[in-house]
């Protein structure tokens, strides 16, 4: 059962999205202390938040940031304003949909179902800027481009996304290939990581894969390479 906090303080408005979500068969949390309203709303572990933007002592832009930058849980804004500069804040802000009250009730939960599939199909997914790696398949797409990894080449590809940035170190990759941080053949390492190199420049990736001499790995931004 899919989850969705409801951060919203006027009462009526408040159990009649209740009475509306529980009827589909959504489980509901409502927000009624509005300090620390991004703690407690991730601390719910919720799916979805259906956010108002008109809250006491606090905005809902404010809070939309907040779990933006801690947290990729869907966002969808449900307010009485109706001003597009508005609704372009929050989109600018992380939010994932804006729909301005008084709302229909179909199009209110034909969001919220988009919004859970759309989030459900990203668990498959791990994206950073320009680049996006399917877990399933081990394709990896780069702007206009793809290309199918070998199992071996997509799992290294996994931890280095994930890690974006920072090291990963050989135990790790150990680990993540051969399910042991025991004794490997480096060799078959090395073939991996320089066939994996090799893909990414022929896809003019803005990332490459840098050697940390005696550490491991990182993938960083080409305009961000420091000379060894």
């Amino acid at each position: 059962m899919k989850k969705i906090v409801i951060v919203e303080d006027e009462l009526f408005m408040r159990e009649e999205l209740v009475s509306i979500l529980q009827k589909e068969g959504y489980d509901t949390y409502c927000i009624t202390n509005f300090i620390n309203i991004d703690e407690n709303i991730l601390d719910e572990s919720p799916d979805l938040v259906l956010l108002d933007l008109n809250l006491p002592g606090v905005t809902g832009f404010e809070i939309c940031k907040e779990i933006k930058m801690k947290s990729t849980i869907p966002i969808l804004i449900l307010t009485s304003r109706d001003q597009l500069r508005d609704e372009l804040h929050a989109l600018g802000l992380g939010a994932d949909e804006y729909l301005t009250k008084p709302c229909n009730k179909d199009r209110l939960l034909a969001r919220i179902s988009n919004l859970l599939r759309r989030y459900e199909d990203r668990n498959y997914f791990l994206e950073i800027n320009g680049v996006k790696l399917d877990l399933q398949t081990y394709t990896i797409y780069v702007n206009e481009k793809s290309i199918v990894l070998t199992e071996n080449q997509g799992k290294i590809m996994e931890l280095l996304l994930s890690n974006q940035g920072n090291i990963v170190t050989k135990d790790m990759l150990f680990q993540k290939l051969w399910g042991t941080t025991d004794y490997i053949d480096e060799n078959a390492l090395q073939v991996n990581m320089t066939r994996l190199k090799k893909t990414i420049k022929n896809l003019n990736m803005k990332y490459e894969i840098i050697t940390v001499r005696g550490k491991g790995y990182n993938l960083v931004a080409i305009e961000g390479k420091e000379n060894d």
